[in-house]
């Protein structure tokens, strides 16, 4: 029998730019990116995150569109990554995130399973998020207001703060 244990939770978050990263708008967003990642790295259930030469993931291409960056992480479950997401400094630019960020109506971030281990591709975090966007939420690619378990697990409640307005 398959258990939850087997599976881990991998994410994938995309914005674009409102200006170049070397830009005084982005200088917060840039200056924080190391002390955010290194509460990730530190956070309980976190398993991995994607990393480019830069040792953040900016510099990786995502969509073919240099305005876009990207965040892909892997974590051992939806708790794990909302204890993390919605506390602290990341909560801090999230909240913020309009001051760097474009508004775009499609959906930028989606959620899904990954056999423990496992480390997504960025092709792989664009085929997911495609799917989402032409399918809506499914077991292959969800979000965490509309989630689905591990293969084998029990169904998970989770809390969204209303308040930083996230769509995930």
């Amino acid at each position: 029998m398959t258990t939850a244990a087997a599976y881990e939770l991998a994410q994938v978050n995309i914005g674009r730019l409102k200006a170049p990263l070397d830009s005084p708008q982005l200088k917060d967003f840039v200056d924080n990116l190391d002390p955010v990642n290194a509460d990730a790295d530190a956070a309980d259930g976190f398993v991995w995150r994607l990393e480019g030469a830069s040792g953040d993931a900016t510099d990786v291409p995502v969509f073919g569109d240099e305005w876009l960056i990207i965040n892909m992480s892997v974590w051992r479950d939806a708790n794990a990554l909302t204890a993390y997401m919605y506390q602290g400094r990341h909560r801090e630019m999230l909240a913020r995130r309009r001051e760097f960020f474009e508004r775009v109506q499609e959906v930028m971030s989606t959620l899904w399973w990954v056999p423990a281990g496992h480390r997504p591709t960025v092709a792989e975090a664009e085929s997911r998020l495609l799917h989402l966007r032409a399918n809506g939420p499914t077991p292959y690619a969800f979000t965490l207001r509309t989630s689905f378990p591990a293969q084998g697990a029990e169904p998970v409640a989770l809390e969204v703060p209303d308040d930083l307005g996230c769509s995930v």
